[in-house]
């Protein structure tokens, strides 16, 4: 069985101790490919060196989070902008609209997302979404922008049926991950409706940890446990879950098998 988690934070601070055997957990469970999804101009380091130690198994995304989208917004993007025009990244990362916390800055983060999404078009890129309290806001934003280019994941869906069915009718794909492992989540319900070719896997680790490890540190290898979740949503074996879910995975980021 071969995995792929399209989102995982494994270069944060909780995996600094034992990062080595986290990825070979993952490894040992059938996960082959990690995607990192930056954060802001802080995290950028952390995740370029687990690219270096981990060569072609540790893809980097690089973009601001929307919760990064302060007073200094513009100098954050500038060295996204920078980053982007240096080399090539996975996806542009993760990106979107967080109005869960706080909304002082809603027009900066409105800006951000949609210069991001340009240079994802710019460099032929997928974009990861990051979205919170702002569902229909992002896909607004999202088919606002669309091109033939424009392609990429909503990370961390846990939307309704509707909100699914407008996301893949703008050609994305829907990032499921511990949520749907929660019995009050109602993704299970959503889900019976959405054929597999729309969905990829993902951890968000080290958050979002999924039943039977909930509110613990989350960590690639239990993508087993969204798995077996999957697989008896939609009646299919584990394997053909992670082998669909794998090639999705590779068409969105342009990855060989």
């Amino acid at each position: 069985m071969t995995i792929t988690d399209t989102h995982c934070h494994l270069y944060a601070s909780e995996f600094e101790n034992d990062i080595d055997a986290v990825i070979k957990r993952a490894q040992q469970n059938g996960v082959q490919k990690f995607y990192l999804p930056n954060i802001d101009s802080e995290s950028i380091e952390g995740m370029l060196q687990l690219e270096t130690r981990y060569p072609g198994i540790c893809f980097p995304m690089m973009g601001l989070h929307p919760c990064s989208v302060k007073e200094n917004y513009k100098e954050e993007l500038a060295v996204v902008e920078s980053r982007l025009a240096g080399r090539r990244f996975a996806a542009v990362g993760e990106i979107g609209l967080d109005f869960y916390w706080d909304k002082t800055f809603t027009d900066q983060q409105y800006d951000a997302f949609r210069r991001q999404i340009e240079w994802a078009k710019q460099y032929d890129l997928p974009i990861v979404i990051h979205t919170r309290e702002a569902m229909q806001q992002c896909i607004e934003v999202v088919a606002a922008h669309k091109t033939d280019r424009l392609r990429g994941i909503f990370h961390c869906f846990g939307g309704t049926l509707e909100e699914a069915e407008k996301i893949i009718a703008l050609g994305f794909y829907l990032g499921i991950g511990g949520v749907l492992t929660y019995k009050k989540s109602g993704l299970k319900e959503v889900l019976k409706h959405i054929d597999l070719a729309h969905i990829v896997l993902e951890t968000d680790a080290p958050y979002l940890t999924p039943v039977p490890f909930r509110g613990k540190r989350n960590e690639s290898a239990y993508l087993i446990y969204v798995i077996d979740a999957l697989s008896e949503v939609k009646q299919v074996s584990p394997e053909e879950i992670a082998a669909i879910t794998t090639a999705n995975a590779n068409l969105v980021f342009q990855q060989k098998g």
